[in-house]
């Protein structure tokens, strides 16, 4: 079993910044697929980004590109969302996810579709309880 927990949240004005931090239990975290989700109030959960197990490739949401990067450290069982540029849209709970299985890049998005790693939050076993962030305006 893999578990995980999420730190760094808080409220902040929009512009600013805050890095979320997901930290796994066990000694195989590198072998895990990691991903960052949102859930606003009253919405659907939503794919932010994720990373592959040795960090090569990531993507992010087109909603937060350029504003949002996701890191990972094996050694220290941990990724890492840096988000940039908070806007009050951005208020939501973040949860990491994690999972064995790598099923590599699909399209993904409401409007235009581009492709993501994973974007799906049924491909992930493990979940965190989520820690909630406020942009406020």
């Amino acid at each position: 079993q893999v578990q995980l927990g999420e730190s760094g949240g808080g409220l902040v004005q929009a512009g600013g910044s805050l890095r979320l931090s997901c930290k796994a239990s066990g000694r195989t975290f590198s072998t895990l697929v990691t991903g960052w989700f949102r859930q606003a109030p009253g919405k659907e959960r939503e794919y932010v980004s994720s990373i592959s197990q040795s960090g090569a490739r990531s993507t992010v949401a087109d909603s937060v590109k350029g504003r949002f990067a996701i890191s990972r450290d094996n050694a220290n069982n941990a990724v890492y969302l840096q988000l940039n540029s908070l806007k009050p849209e951005d208020t939501a709970v973040y949860y990491c996810a994690a999972d064995h299985r790598f099923r590599g890049q699909t399209l993904y998005g409401s409007v235009a579709q581009t492709k993501c790693l994973q974007p799906a939050d049924y491909d992930y076993d493990y979940w965190g309880r989520g820690t909630q962030v406020t942009v406020s305006s």
